[in-house]
């Protein structure tokens, strides 16, 4: 098992960048995939980005590709989420997933993760 811990999150305005972190505890990080999902108010989660055990594989809906980055450092036992050029409707509960099922990141949505953080707070303003 593991427990994730994100903080980062805060207010920024229109065009601004911010990036979010996610430390781990618990069972070896470096075993699980690890993904970013977000939750508007009132709306369903939606996946953000996702980034395999090693690192050496990332995925991003076409939505969001080239303005959000997603890395980790397994030695730091933390996954990070670097948003850039963001827009009010980025406005959301940013949550980290871990995933064991290796399959789970390349679905590019919300399934298959095993745990899930709190979730960290950012709001976009215009």
């Amino acid at each position: 098992q593991v427990q994730l811990v994100e903080s980062g999150g805060g207010l920024v305005q229109a065009g601004g960048s911010l990036r979010l972190s996610c430390a781990a505890s618990g069972r070896a990080f470096s075993n699980y995939d690890m993904a970013w999902i977000r939750q508007a108010p009132g709306k369903e989660r939606e996946f953000v980005a996702a980034i395999s055990w090693s690192g050496g594989s990332t995925y991003y809906p076409d939505s969001l590709k080239g303005r959000f980055t997603i890395s980790r450092d397994n030695a730091k036992n933390t996954v990070y989420l670097q948003m850039n050029s963001l827009k009010p409707e980025d406005t959301a509960v940013y949550y980290c997933a871990a995933a064991l099922d290796r399959r789970a990141i390349t679905r590019l949505n919300t399934r298959g993760y095993n745990y899930w953080g709190q979730g960290t707070q950012v709001t976009v303003s215009s």
